[in-house]
């Protein structure tokens, strides 16, 4: 098992992993899929070749909304844990 289930464990740490470990399947799987989607859509209107590049450009833009989703929760995360540290009551351990 990866996580022990201590007394100590972070709950927060445990999300930050999963948000990066989905980061690594979702940004291949969202390229993959946009350029094949793309070029069987294509294919049905004559033009796979456009259709691939479309789906391409689709894919790598929904890849990236992902990525900056994970950013914003990232950063409210580091803002919480910031605040908690200037009101004193230290960083968690």
């Amino acid at each position: 098992m990866i996580f022990k289930k201590t007394e100590a464990a972070d709950p927060g740490e445990r999300a930050l992993w999963g948000d990066l470990m989905s980061l690594g399947f979702s940004f291949p799987l969202c390229i993959a899929l946009g350029f094949f989607l793309g070029r069987w859509i294509g294919g049905w209107f004559g033009h796979p070749a456009l259709g691939q590049w479309i789906g391409l450009v689709w894919g790598i833009s929904a890849a990236f909304w992902e990525l900056y989703k994970v950013n914003r929760r990232m950063a409210r995360r580091d803002e919480a844990e910031l605040k908690r540290i200037e009101k004193g009551k230290g960083p968690r351990e």
